[in-house]
C-alpha cells in the first residue's frame, strides 16, 4: 500500500466574499493590502480589506468566526483558530457568527468584544444589529403559516380510503 500525503504549511486562511454593485456593471472588487479582490479570494491574518462604496464584504475564518464589511470600511484584520482581532478605522464592521472572541479596536482607541449579531463602528459606538427583523416579523410569520396550510390541506387530500389491493 502507499500513502500519499500533503504538506500543510500551518498557516490558516479566511475566504472573501464581496457583494454589492460597481459602477460599470463589473464584479464588485474590494481593496485586500492594496490590491483589487473578488469573492473566493484567501485572506491571511495580518490583512488591510477596504471595501469601496455600494459594495460590503464578508471573511468568513472557519471557526474563529464571520464578520461583515459595511461599505467605506477599513479593517486592518488579525486572527488564528480561536480569536479575531482588528483595528476598524473606518466605517462599520458586523459579526455574523464566532466560537471564539472578536476584539476590534476602533479609531478612539478603545477595544471591544464583540458577539454574534453585534456591530461597531469606527467612531466606537457598539450595537446589537437589528437587521429589521422586529419591524417585519409577520412576513415570516406568513411564510410559516402558509407553510403549515399547504402540509394540513396535503395530509388531508392524501387520506384515501378506496385502497385497491395490488393482486385483485
Amino acid at each position: 500500500t502507499s500513502m500519499v500525503t500533503l504538506a500543510n504549511s500551518g498557516r490558516i486562511a479566511a475566504e472573501l466574499t464581496v457583494s454589492g454593485k460597481s459602477v460599470n456593471g463589473e464584479t464588485p472588487v474590494v481593496m485586500v493590502n492594496g490590491e483589487a479582490a473578488k469573492s473566493g479570494r484567501s485572506i491571511f491574518p495580518s490583512s488591510t480589506i477596504s471595501t469601496p462604496d455600494d459594495t460590503s464584504a464578508v471573511i468568513s475564518m472557519g471557526k474563529a468566526g464571520q464578520i461583515e464589511l459595511a461599505p467605506n470600511s477599513s479593517l486592518n484584520l488579525t486572527f488564528d483558530d480561536n480569536a479575531v482581532n482588528g483595528e476598524l478605522n473606518a466605517g462599520r464592521l458586523t459579526v455574523l457568527g464566532s466560537l471564539g472572541t472578536v476584539s476590534i479596536r476602533t479609531v478612539d482607541g478603545a477595544t471591544t468584544t464583540l458577539k454574534a449579531g453585534e456591530e461597531i463602528l469606527a467612531s466606537g459606538k457598539a450595537q446589537t444589529r437589528s437587521s429589521g427583523g422586529s419591524k417585519n416579523w409577520w412576513i415570516w410569520a406568513v411564510v410559516a403559516a402558509g407553510a403549515a396550510a399547504v402540509v394540513i390541506i396535503a395530509v388531508s387530500q392524501s387520506g384515501d380510503d378506496n385502497l385497491v389491493s395490488p393482486t385483485r
